[in-house]
């Protein structure tokens, strides 16, 4: 029945011309090609472990292991090495490369005194080649590295003759433990697995196959210290890569961050300037239809030309509030009150003074009105910067200098240090509030500055083009 069933679920009607015995060959050919793939199914999960295992060996030890692979200095942004002058900062980014190279001379030094025949001889001397040249070649084909010192261990052996220690004479066992920790730093933790196994399985055979007739066998040394060193560097690699990915959690989470406060002031700002704007629109609609009825006979070109005035502003305030009106929250509603402007920053610094913050005003030039927009985005900024007065340097006093000038509109709010005896702490910000005023000024093509002053206080000054109206203009 099985047959049956896969040859209707194919979906592929059997031609006109198709026989009895071809339809039999159909299902043959199906059972065919079913059954195998159900019986390696009930093995796979063996199957795969063995074969992903042996892929990872052969892709990390066997594939291409002489590949050319320098040693790249290190990078000198470090806590200890940024301490250091500026000659020693630029030679400690070879300090892998030099300590190396101290290994190397030290497994030199071991393999050519601690032969049978210590000194000057041509075996010690190639002994000791045997076991500073592995180490050397971390620093360009680490891969490579292993398997030189996995095939100089037996050949220093062979060197030495007799001897105490087997399989691995001093100098090889400094070699081949200095060889296992460099590879596993410059690699991955699977790597450092599969050397220690290759390890251990070089280690049995020597000891059961060629070891009969030493008398002190070091495998188990080499075992144990291996596995511990390669455990540390594996728990080190560990705690890189989770640094690395908190790291760049971080960075992504401070992006969205900032562009959802963003995203919020250009809200923010996109439903005042609705506010502002809808009201004009609204003033000139209703002037526009009361107009021909204070002029007494108006004639009939004027009551048309107001009439066509308040039909365009209707059609342009329905179009304002169908293309900002989107920005707005289901639950948000529009402010009753009129939107606040310069001539009520008197209020606002009594406000601020009722909480605390001491705060003197200066003007300066010739007060007159400012565009609408230009009079929200000065008193929002001035409102924000004593905010993050009150905010993070509680004790200190404020001054608001505003600056009316020919060209637009200046302000200054600048703030002094924190009193040293100060009782509050002041609270960490995220730095959104510099956002939403830049923002703002960027908004209306002006300029700001933002930074620490000289005493230790922090000063926000900005500037807001206005552009000036001519008679003709107006």
């Amino acid at each position: 029945m099985a047959p049956v069933v896969l040859e209707t679920d194919a979906g592929e009607p059997l031609s006109t011309g198709t026989t009895g015995h071809s339809r039999a060959a159909y299902r043959l050919s199906v059972t065919e090609t079913t059954h195998p793939q159900y019986d390696g199914g009930t093995r796979s999960q063996e199957y795969r472990l063995v074969r992903t295992s042996l892929r990872g060996l052969r892709q990390d030890l066997f594939h291409d292991p002489f590949a050319y692979r320098l040693l790249p200095p290190r990078h000198t942004d470090g806590p200890l090495v940024r301490r250091l002058p500026g000659r020693l900062r630029t030679d400690a980014r070879y300090l892998p490369h030099a300590t190396v190279g101290a290994i190397a001379f030290i497994a030199l030094v071991v393999g050519s005194v601690s032969g049978s025949l210590p000194g000057g001889d041509v075996p010690a001397l190639l002994s000791g080649v045997l076991c500073a040249l592995p180490v050397l070649a971390t620093l360009l084909r680490p891969i490579g590295a292993f398997w030189m010192s996995l095939a100089a261990t037996p050949l220093v052996a062979f060197v030495n003759g007799a001897g105490w220690d087997w399989p691995w004479m001093p100098g090889a066992f400094i070699c081949h433990l200095a060889v296992l920790i460099i590879v596993a730093l410059r690699t991955r933790p699977r790597t450092a697995v599969w050397m220690w196994v290759l390890t251990c399985v070089y280690a049995f055979v020597a000891d059961v196959f060629f070891g009969g007739a030493y008398y002190y066998t070091n495998s188990a040394p080499m075992m144990v210290t291996s596995a511990f060193a390669l455990l540390l560097v594996c728990l080190w690699h560990i705690r890189q890569t989770a640094r690395k990915e908190v790291s760049a959690q971080q960075t992504v989470t401070a992006h969205e961050r900032s562009r959802r406060t963003l995203l919020e002031e250009r809200t923010t700002i996109a439903r005042e300037l609705h506010d502002v704007v809808a009201h004009h629109m609204s003033v000139v609609a209703i002037q526009a239809e009361a107009a021909p009825y204070r002029v007494e006979n108006p004639p009939e070109e004027l009551e048309r030309a107001f009439a066509t005035i308040r039909e365009n502003a209707v059609a342009a305030l329905t179009e304002l509030r169908r293309v900002l009106g989107v920005v707005r929250a289901e639950d948000y509603e529009a402010p009753d009150a009129p939107q606040p402007t310069l001539a009520d920053l008197d209020a606002l610094l009594a406000n601020v003074r009722e909480a605390g913050l001491t705060v003197d005003k200066a003007v300066t030039g010739a007060v007159r009105e400012l565009p609408p927009g230009v009079e929200l985005s000065a008193y929002r900024i001035v409102q924000e910067a004593l905010s993050n007065s009150l905010r993070h340097a509680p004790g200190a006093t404020a001054r608001v200098e505003v600056s009316y000038v020919l060209g637009g509109l200046g302000l200054r709010v600048v703030n002094t240090a924190v009193p040293p005896n100060t009782l509050v702490k002041p609270s960490p910000g995220a730095g959104h509030g510099i956002t939403g005023m830049r923002e703002r000024v960027s908004m209306l093509n002006g300029g700001m500055t933002a930074g620490p002053t000289d005493d230790g206080g922090y000063e926000v000054t900005v500037f807001l083009p206005v552009t000036v109206q001519t008679e003709d203009e107006a």
